[in-house]
C-alpha cells in the first residue's frame, strides 16, 4: 500500500537545524549506547554482591542520562517546528500491544501490572505510527514512573465517524497518587511537575508529556489528565480523528465458548475479559475456560494444591517461567503470559478445550518464556564504532552465531560479494559510505540477503530511510539481548544456511 506524501516541504530535510539535530543525535547517543551496552555485559559476568551493585547504578545513570537527552532532542525538534507525518494504516490493538510489552520489563521490576485492550470497530487509521507510538508510550511510561503499586491499564478505542474518518482515543489508566486539579496544565508545560519534588524523586526533565502535548497538537488532537473514575489514581485521554479504512472483522475462534477470569488486579481481569470477547467467547461463571492469575491461585494457597474442575490456564509474568512445568504437572491445560496477547489466549483457549487443529499438538512457548536456541548463523556486523562493534560480537557469539566485522560501507558490499551470509546488522551512520548507501548498493547488486539496520537515533524518519533503502528491519541501539534473539529468529529461519561461495 502506498505511502502518503511527507509533510512538511522536502528543505526541512537539509535545514542547519535538522541537520544539527541529527548530528547531536548520533554523537550523544553513540558513546552512551556503547557503555550501557559494555555495563550490560559487564553485569553478565561473576561479580561479587558490591561490584554488581555498582555496575547496576552505573547503568541505572547511564540510562537515566540517556533518556534525558532522548527527551531533550525530542523537544528540541518539536521546539524548532521540524515534525513531519508519514502517513500508513495503523493497527491501534498491535499499536496497544507494542507499547505494553516494550514497558512490561519495567513495570514488572517495580511490581506492577500492566494490561493493554482495544475497543470498538476493527479500522485501521491513516497516521504516522512512530508519532501515535511516541504520544502512547509517554503517557503510559510516565504512569509506570509514578506508580508504586496496583497496576496500569492502557487501551485504544475507535470510533467511526462520517466521510471515511474515525476517531482515535488512547487511554491511560493508573493506580498511583493522580494529579491534582491544580497541576493539570502545568505538567504539559516545559519541565513541568505535579509538585516540586518530582523531579528528584523519579529522575525525570519534566519533558515528556510536553512532548505529546505538542504532538497532538500537531495531530489536531487534545491530551488532558483526570481522576480515575473507577477509583484513585489518574486517567490521561489523547483523542483526535484521523481518515480510516475499515477492516475485515477479525475471526471469533473462541464463538460458542464461555471464559471465566479470575484475579485480584481489576485491570488484568478487564484487559482479560475484554481480549476475550474480542475473540467471540462469551463471559460467565459457568465457564468452558477459566483464566486463574497466579497471584490469585497463590494468594488462595491452591497453585498445586490439585487438578482444575475444569480446562484452566494460569496467567504468569516471563519471570514465572520456572512454574510453567509445576503447574502443568498439578492438571492445568496450560499457561498464558502477561501481558496477555490476544491470539495467544484464543489458541490456547481452543487447545484447552481439544477443539481446533491445535489441540492435536501443544501450543508452542511462548516467546517470552521460550529457552534461549543456539542459532549457528553466519552474521555480517558492520560497525564503525570500536565498542559497538565489541558488543554487538559479544551478543550475537553468545547466541551461536558466527561473526565476522566490517568497519565501513564499502567493506560491507566488498564482503557481500565474496560470501554469504544468513543475516547482515548494519550501523546506520558511518564515515563514507553510510548504511543506507551501502544497503542500496547491495540491494542493486541483486542480494537479497537480510539486512538489519543498527541506529543510536531515535528519529522516526531516520528509521524509516533505513526501510527505503532496502533494509529489512531495525534495531535500535544500545542493543538488548532478548531483542537481539527476536531479530535472529525473525530474520534466520530458512532451511538452508548461507555458505562461504
Amino acid at each position: 500500500m502506498s505511502r502518503a506524501p511527507k509533510r512538511p516541504a522536502p528543505s526541512v530535510e537539509t535545514s542547519p537545524e535538522r541537520q544539527f539535530l541529527r548530528l547531536m543525535s548520533h554523537e550523544m547517543r553513540t558513546p552512551l549506547n556503547g557503555a550501557i551496552g559494555m555495563l550490560g555485559l559487564l553485569q553478565r559476568t561473576r561479580l561479587d554482591g558490591a561490584q554488581r551493585a555498582y555496575a547496576e547504578a552505573a547503568r541505572a545513570s547511564a540510562e537515566h542520562l540517556l533518556g534525558l537527552v532522548n527527551d531533550l532532542l525530542d523537544y528540541a525538534r518539536l521546539e524548532a517546528g521540524k515534525l513531519e507525518f508519514d502517513l500508513a494504516p495503523v493497527d491501534p490493538e498491535a499499536l496497544v500491544r507494542q507499547v505494553v510489552e516494550l514497558l512490561a520489563p519495567r513495570a514488572h521490576d517495580k511490581g506492577l501490572e500492566i494490561v493493554g485492550w482495544s475497543e470498538g470497530p476493527a479500522v485501521r487509521v491513516s497516521a504516522d505510527e512512530g508519532r501515535l507510538r511516541q504520544v502512547l508510550f509517554n503517557l503510559a511510561g510516565n504512569a509506570v514512573k509514578f506508580t508504586e503499586s496496583g497496576a496500569v491499564a492502557v487501551r485504544a478505542t475507535t470510533t467511526v465517524l462520517p466521510g471515511g474518518r474515525a476517531r482515535l482515543t488512547l487511554t491511560v489508566d493508573d493506580t498511583g497518587p493522580g494529579v491534582p486539579q491544580t497541576a493539570r496544565a502545568r505538567i504539559f508545560e516545559e519541565f513541568g511537575h505535579a509538585e516540586a519534588g518530582d523531579a528528584v524523586r523519579v529522575d525525570g526533565a519534566g519533558l515528556g508529556l510536553a512532548v505529546v502535548r505538542r504532538l497532538a497538537e500537531a495531530m489536531g488532537g487534545t491530551v488532558a489528565v483526570q481522576d480515575r473514575p473507577d477509583g484513585p489514581g489518574a486517567r490521561f485521554v489523547f483523542t483526535a480523528e484521523f481518515d480510516a479504512a475499515p477492516v475485515e472483522a477479525a475471526a471469533a475462534p473462541l464463538a460458542g465458548l464461555t471464559v471465566a477470569v479470575r484475579s485480584p488486579d481489576p485491570f488484568v481481569r478487564r484487559a482479560a475479559e475484554a481480549q476475550a470477547r474480542a475473540c467471540g467467547a462469551a463471559i460467565g461463571t459457568e465457564a468452558d475456560v477459566l483464566l486463574v492469575d497466579h497471584a490469585e491461585a497463590g494468594a488462595a494457597g491452591r497453585a498445586m494444591a490439585g487438578r482444575p474442575d475444569r480446562p484452566a490456564l494460569i496467567l504468569l509474568r516471563p519471570a514465572d517461567r520456572d512454574l510453567i512445568a509445576r503447574y502443568r504437572g498439578a492438571g492445568w491445560a496450560g499457561y498464558l503470559i502477561k501481558p496477555l496477547r490476544g491470539a495467544s489466549l484464543a489458541e490456547r483457549a481452543l487447545a484447552a478445550v481439544k477443539r481446533g487443529p491445535q489441540a492435536a499438538a501443544a501450543a508452542p512457548d511462548d516467546d517470552r518464556v521460550a529457552p534461549p536456541r543456539q542459532f549457528s548463523a553466519r552474521v555480517l556486523l558492520v560497525e564503525d564504532n570500536p565498542v559497538g562493534a565489541l558488543l554487538a560480537r559479544t551478543l550475537l557469539k553468545r547466541e551461536g552465531c558466527t561473526v565476522e566485522t566490517a568497519a565501513s560501507g564499502d567493506e560491507a558490499v566488498q564482503a557481500l560479494k565474496r560470501a554469504r551470509y544468513d543475516l547482515v546488522f548494519m550501523d546506520m551512520r558511518m564515515p563514507g559510505m553510510d548504511g543506507p548507501t551501502a544497503a542500496r548498493a547491495i540491494r542493486a547488486g541483486g542480494d537479497r540477503t537480510p539486512i538489519v539496520a543498527l541506529t543510536a537515533n531515535a528519529f522516526e524518519e531516520d528509521r524509516r530511510a533505513c526501510l527505503d533503502a532496502g533494509m529489512d528491519d531495525w534495531m535500535p541501539k544500545p542493543l538488548e539481548p532478548d531483542a537481539l534473539r527476536a531479530a535472529l529468529a525473525r530474520w534466520t529461519k530458512r532451511e538452508v544456511r548461507a555458505k562461504v561461495a
